[in-house]
């Protein structure tokens, strides 16, 4: 096992991570990009003025990046950029003002139909029966332009982002039977049956009372909703949104993963004070917690020590 601050990474977790953030710049060195500079796909508008930790690489970086050497200047940049994760860098993808409009109007419309649903319901949806609940009710239809949005959106390769999860769903219209998953009592959320409640069962007995699960089952639609709207909140910085949330079709909650809290923790159950709680303390004494994203991993994910991983 590797320590890496008070998180220990397996040897698959620090091996895997490392294979992939090389793969990243293999990628970026054949998109002719600099390390940490995605291909623009989507035209910007001008980003903050870059701050010291979010440095351009410089010449001579670019030359040992472009020989495919990962430096010990890239490790940092990236390992402050994921413990910055809500600041915007030089080169973050930022949709353009005409696309922040899409944006705004699609959000409307996800909106109305999470409310019109209900938020338990909305975990399940998939695109179709988001376009189809909005053309039949006092919701205004999705337009062709927002739907083809939405699609380019998912099929767009989070690499371009620098996400670097692999992607579990593939499928723009992939759907939810209501046969595959278990409404957990009092809790408002859903978790598949088989594997995800058995470990959930695991998880309340070894934590008791004081755990809630915050988040378990989310759709295509449901993992849309919270990308966009934290792009939206940040400016339509779709790189920013992607450091902590995945993007749609790379969310392992939509095959199992779930995530957990202290009762009565509210918001901070999604952040980094999670640690000191009782539950994270039981879990992580009784060697529970197989985490997705832990400190220092390689996949341009957050520290997530609330996101229990069930599925490899």
């Amino acid at each position: 096992t590797f320590l890496h601050g008070a998180t220990v990474l397996t040897r698959r977790q620090f091996i895997t991570g490392i294979i992939a953030f090389f793969s990243y710049c293999m990628y970026k060195k054949n998109a002719d990009c600099h390390l940490f500079e995605p291909k623009n796909i989507y035209p910007t508008i001008p980003g903050p003025k870059e701050s010291s930790s979010s440095r351009s690489p410089s010449k001579l970086d670019h030359q040992k990046n472009a020989e495919g050497i990962l430096t010990d200047q890239d490790i940092k940049d990236y390992l402050t950029k994921m413990q910055n994760f809500d600041e915007a860098y030089p080169n973050d993808i930022i949709l353009s003002k005409r696309k922040k409009a899409l944006l705004s109007s699609i959000m409307k419309k996800l909106t109305h139909v999470q409310k019109t649903v209900g938020h338990g319901k909305f975990y399940l949806i998939g695109i179709d029966e988001a376009i189809r609940i909005a053309k039949n009710s006092t919701i205004e239809s999705f337009t062709s332009k927002e739907t083809l949005f939405l699609e380019k959106i998912f099929y767009t390769d989070a690499k371009n982002y620098g996400f670097l999860d692999s992607k579990p769903l593939t499928n723009f219209t992939s759907t939810i039977s209501h046969k595959e998953v278990y409404k957990v009592p009092g809790m408002g959320n859903y978790i598949y049956r088989g594997s995800p409640q058995k470990k959930w069962d695991e998880v309340k007995k070894i934590a008791g009372n004081d755990v809630i699960l915050t988040s378990g089952v989310r759709g295509v639609i449901k993992q849309f909703y919270l990308f966009l709207a934290k792009a939206q909140k940040f400016g339509a910085n779709l790189s920013l949104a992607s450091r902590s949330l995945a993007p749609p079709g790379y969310s392992f909650h939509g095959i199992g993963d779930f995530d957990v809290g202290q009762r009565n923790f509210g918001i901070k159950n999604f952040t980094a004070e999670f640690t000191d709680t009782p539950v994270y303390k039981r879990l992580s004494e009784h060697g529970y917690l197989s985490l997705r994203y832990p400190k220092g991993n390689f996949l341009g994910v957050r520290f997530e020590p609330w996101h229990i991983k069930v599925i490899s």
